[in-house]
């Protein structure tokens, strides 16, 4: 049986879950389940109360009776406005600030947990741990930079879970993950037409990956909770192709970019980061719950991203480097759980979650990232012993980001400014038990 509604699970949502923006720092989603959403996802390794603990910590199913089945939807809203402050475009011709580069998407997400003994369980996942989306208008004046930068995940996550003892389970899973990236600019040349001409990199690749846990029950009222994602290394294959606007202008350049080889193959390495996770929650009386998180993620395992040609003239050169410089992150966050009644339970939750972008040089237009604060809301309604409803509401405030990018060398300008940036998450997530 838990088979058969696993795969239903899978079917259901495998054509929509890759699509996300990104809402934790960097490209990360910390999106897994609606139900964190209203605590900021503190004591995600920790409070297993419903099947997403397959992503968070799988040990966490131990913790679960039966068949059970979670499955949710967030909605984000980013927004990122730019500012120009002596930007210098060159001949690239740019102009207007891009509008907001963010908007609304939403981030499904599906899990199942089945109770094979009383001390066995197993389960599944289908999830995206990361994803990204900035669009400006065509032609602003850093569109050389970037125009549409777009990140898709995948993952599908079996798992595995053992209860050792009445204070210690330990649980693990295998990661399929797939990736796709389409990164949109005006093509870099210094000819008068280049304005006139796009260029689209498109690049995808699927690998594996692991995830591992622990859950402690320290005393009936206290457990503790740690949780590993490995790293997930990419050798993604795609290509590069021009398009022109039409005019004659474009139609030139895109004629002398061809014959100079500038539409191949590519390549390029990419390796997501691992996360740990160390999590706590802790019953303070009948109404009153206290949870808390650490988190490290180890972003500089994308020191630069070489994106490389593998066919035409220029076979063996690069086609372009995202210098990303990223370091490795800490996140913090503290919650509360009050039960209001006996059907409602209200969630309260705060964060600070560490950009992985050093400063105004290396930080990408594709990119506009920052350190943020999350101040986070939502209620957990309980229509029967089998079914329950989360509900969450956060804001994030993105410190304001200054950017000095200069890529004048690589015909790409400078790009010079502050960035104002907001998000706003709104979720909803179904558990039932069988």
């Amino acid at each position: 049986m838990a088979k058969s509604i696993s795969m239903k699970v899978a079917m259901v949502l495998l054509p929509g879950v890759i699509s996300g923006t990104a809402v934790a720092s960097g490209f990360q989603l910390l999106e897994q389940s609606a139900s964190g959403i209203g605590n900021a996802f503190a004591g995600s390794a920790a409070v297993a109360e419903n099947a997403s603990t397959v992503y968070f910590n799988p040990a966490g199913m131990t913790q679960l009776q039966g068949v059970q089945l979670s499955g949710g939807v967030a909605a984000v809203n980013p927004s990122f406005t730019f500012s120009d402050k002596n930007s210098s475009v060159g001949s690239l011709a740019g102009t207007g600030n891009g509008g907001n580069a963010g908007g609304w998407v939403g981030i499904p997400n599906g899990y199942a947990s089945w109770g094979v003994s009383k001390d066995l369980f197993v389960g599944l996942g289908i999830s995206a741990p990361f994803g990204l989306k900035t669009e400006y208008t065509n032609r602003w004046l850093g569109a050389a930079q970037s125009i549409k930068f777009d990140i898709k995940t995948l993952n599908i996550n079996p798992s595995v879970a053992y209860k050792v003892s009445d204070n210690l389970s330990i649980g693990g899973g295998l990661n399929w993950q797939k990736i796709e990236a389409e990164y949109v600019r005006a093509a870099a040349t210094t000819s008068a037409g280049a304005a006139a001409v796009n260029s689209t990199m498109n690049l995808s690749d699927s690998a594996w990956g692991w995830n591992a846990g622990a859950l402690f029950t320290v005393s009936p009222s206290t457990k503790v909770g740690l949780s590993y994602r490995s790293q997930v290394k990419y050798h993604t294959t795609g290509d590069v192709k021009l398009a022109s606007d039409g005019s004659a202008a474009g139609n030139a350049t895109l004629a002398a970019l061809v014959a100079a080889g500038r539409q191949s193959d590519l390549k390029a390495d990419l390796t997501v980061p691992d996360t740990l996770i160390m999590s706590v929650t802790q019953k303070l009386s009948d109404k009153w719950e206290m949870l808390g998180d650490v988190s490290r993620t180890g972003w500089s395992s994308i020191p630069k991203v070489d994106i490389m040609r593998t066919s035409g003239t220029l076979n063996g050169l690069l086609a372009q480097s995202l210098g990303t410089e990223f370091r490795n992150t800490w996140r913090v966050a503290l919650g509360a759980n009050y039960q209001y009644s006996q059907e409602w339970k209200l969630k309260f939750g705060i964060a600070y979650d560490q950009s992985p972008v050093k400063g105004a040089t290396t930080r990408l237009t594709s990119l506009p990232d920052n350190d943020r604060i999350w101040l986070s809301t939502g209620a957990q309604w309980t229509l029967s012993k089998a079914a329950k409803v989360d509900l969450g509401l956060t804001y994030i405030h993105v410190k304001k980001s200054e950017i000095n990018n200069n890529q004048t060398a690589d015909g790409r300008g400078l790009v010079s400014g502050d960035y104002t940036g907001s998000i706003w998450i709104v979720g909803a997530q179904y558990s039932h038990a069988f």
